[in-house]
């Protein structure tokens, strides 16, 4: 993609909408939908690394009530022509076509390679890669097993998504409150996983979200590691201007 002139390409990841409840996570709800009102302004493309929803789960004719005003936010945004793409994060990962029937945005489930002006992206959510997190990459298996889908599809959405809503917040597997501390660079495993994947391939940056922790870190002298924070204490975001790329935090005017 070439980034026409004045336009820039925006980053955001871990809203967590629904978390730890409806009513808490309302204001959080509003201010992003302000973001994404601020940034259509100039935007050629905007990309949502996972865990937008703290829980999600689509069964053939029910999906899970609320998020109204950020769904219909993003519904404005793609009829008006800006390409809106979806990386599933370990809270969402049960999206089935919703995304791309009802709001023209395609959902991706691993990490995808662009070309933004002749500078290499790899974006994803972030989580089950690299070293370690054994537990997780345990849990997960199971999560995306189809016969465990069909399972918990037999589940009456009321009692399916309140029973997932609780273990959404309560198990720090699922949660992820464990990852959000800095472990120092030689720890950090999503560091690890892009050092080897530069063994092979150059990258100019490698974007991720799941930490919930802005960071950015040099992998070489021409490869970076950003993580974008999150929409809970951070309010943090990427924006690509065709040179480089930065974080900021997002205060409405």
């Amino acid at each position: 993609m070439q980034i026409p002139e004045g336009k820039k390409i925006y980053f955001a990841s871990d809203n967590h909408l629904g978390a730890p409840t409806a009513k808490d996570s309302l204001p959080r709800e509003k201010k992003f939908v302000a973001w994404l009102d601020d940034v259509k302004q100039d935007a050629a493309a905007i990309f949502l690394l996972g865990d937008l929803f703290d829980f999600w789960f689509e069964y053939k004719t029910v999906v899970p009530k609320g998020f109204t005003r950020t769904l219909g936010k993003l519904a404005e945004i793609t009829d008006s022509g800006i390409p809106v793409y979806f990386f599933v994060g370990n809270h969402d990962l049960w999206m089935n076509g919703y995304f791309e029937e009802e709001l023209n945005i395609p959902v991706y489930h691993k990490p995808q390679e662009f070309t933004f002006n002749d500078t290499i992206f790899f974006i994803g959510h972030g989580d089950g890669l690299g070293p370690g997190d054994k537990g997780y990459k345990r849990m997960k298996k199971v999560f995306t097993n189809p016969f465990s889908k069909w399972l918990f599809r037999w589940l009456h959405p009321d009692l399916g998504v309140k029973l997932a809503q609780y273990m959404s917040v309560k198990n720090k597997l699922i949660s992820g409150d464990d990852d959000a501390k800095f472990l120092g660079e030689d720890n950090e495993w999503l560091v690890q996983y892009c050092k080897r994947k530069l063994e092979t391939e150059h990258r100019d940056y490698f974007i991720f979200g799941h930490r919930h922790l802005p960071l950015e870190i040099d992998l070489n002298e021409q490869s970076k590691y950003v993580n974008l924070g999150d929409w809970i204490s951070y309010y943090t975001y990427g924006v690509f201007d065709g040179n480089q790329l930065e974080l900021k935090v997002f205060n409405p005017k």
